[in-house]
């Protein structure tokens, strides 16, 4: 039940994160699971920070605010990577 408890946090976390960022993302539904994925492993290594146990793994309210938040970076970085290998003419 985590394995689809995951997928489904980081479906949602994926497309908030497109909602809430400016610009058109091409992508579909599997790219954006994997986007929310990401930024969910982002989100709780940043989160972690904020706690005191430490831990990352672990469930927390926080999370999908944290996943979203990461999901956001991850979206912003692929977006920079994407710009640098058009060609300008």
């Amino acid at each position: 039940m985590s394995i689809i408890a995951f997928l489904v946090i980081g479906l949602l976390a994926g497309l908030l994160a497109r909602a809430l960022m400016p610009g058109n993302q091409s992508m579909g539904l599997l790219a954006t699971t994997l986007l929310g994925i990401a930024g969910s492993f982002v989100g709780g290594f940043i989160g972690s920070f904020f706690r005191s146990d430490g831990r990352v793994m672990d469930l927390h309210p926080s999370g999908l605010i944290f996943s979203v938040i990461g999901a956001m970076l991850v979206l912003l970085l692929v977006s920079f990577a994407g710009r640098s290998r058009r060609v300008r003419v």
